[in-house]
């Protein structure tokens, strides 16, 4: 009974953090469907019957961390459930599957928003991978945002995060953040260190989630500032 109970909590764990991974890599998936001439509604049912496909078959269960990247995975599966698309639309359709991925429309909107924003970038694959890119970001940045927010230190963080985040505007000068934060300069300057390494390991522990070993975060981080510097 408690093996039992303990197998049924590990598997609860596990769904709940595969829920997440696929949260993160929606709108990369999302992305590369609309690259294809899609339309948005259409995108968004592939989308989300490619995720039904995928766990109602366990197709997650065959990556192996340690000979490829998860997200090159993910990218092969899709590609193999779009060639088969028409045949599986007429029993996948959007909501299958949405009580363990729903989707939100602020999700939707900021999914087409990114590609939008890269449908230009060239191939398919390109597309994916600045998508992949944008969204790896954004969930470094999420995490920490969380992290900051557990120690009580949300003012601080929502004051510093555009030297991690970025932003149309420059940042606020030092002098600035140091009246508006009532700190010394020198403070200010250690937090804003401190932010910028929290947010590197942030970026290592999404990334270290889809591989096997701190190499593979490595190859993954500098595939990452490639896919970003490209132009």
């Amino acid at each position: 009974m408690l093996a039992a109970a303990r197998s049924q909590a590990e598997s609860e764990i596990s769904q709940a953090a595969l829920a997440e991974l696929c949260q993160t890599y929606w709108a990369p998936l999302y992305s590369f469907v609309r690259s294809r001439g899609y339309t948005v509604h259409d995108a968004q049912d592939l989308t989300q019957s490619f995720f039904a496909y995928l766990l109602e078959h366990k197709i997650y269960a065959r990556v192996d961390r340690q000979k490829g990247k998860f997200r090159s995975f993910l990218l092969a599966s899709l590609k193999n459930f779009l060639a088969h698309a028409v045949d599986r639309a007429r029993t996948l359709k959007r909501g299958s599957g949405q009580d363990f991925l729903p989707l939100h429309e602020e999700q939707a909107k900021e999914a087409e928003s990114l590609f939008q924003a890269h449908s230009t970038a060239g191939s398919e694959d390109r597309l994916f991978d600045r998508s992949w890119a944008e969204a790896l970001l954004a969930a470094g940045l999420e995490r920490l945002s969380a992290d900051y927010k557990g120690e009580s230190k949300e003012k601080l963080f929502n004051e510093l995060r555009i030297f991690v985040a970025g932003g149309a505007d420059p940042p606020p000068t030092y002098a600035e953040l140091t009246d508006r934060l009532g700190i010394a300069e020198s403070t200010l300057r250690s937090h804003v260190t401190r932010l910028r390494a929290r947010y590197l390991e942030a970026l290592r522990a999404e990334v270290r989630r889809t591989v096997h070993t701190e190499t593979q975060v490595d190859e993954e981080l500098h595939e990452l500032i490639h896919v970003l510097t490209e132009g």
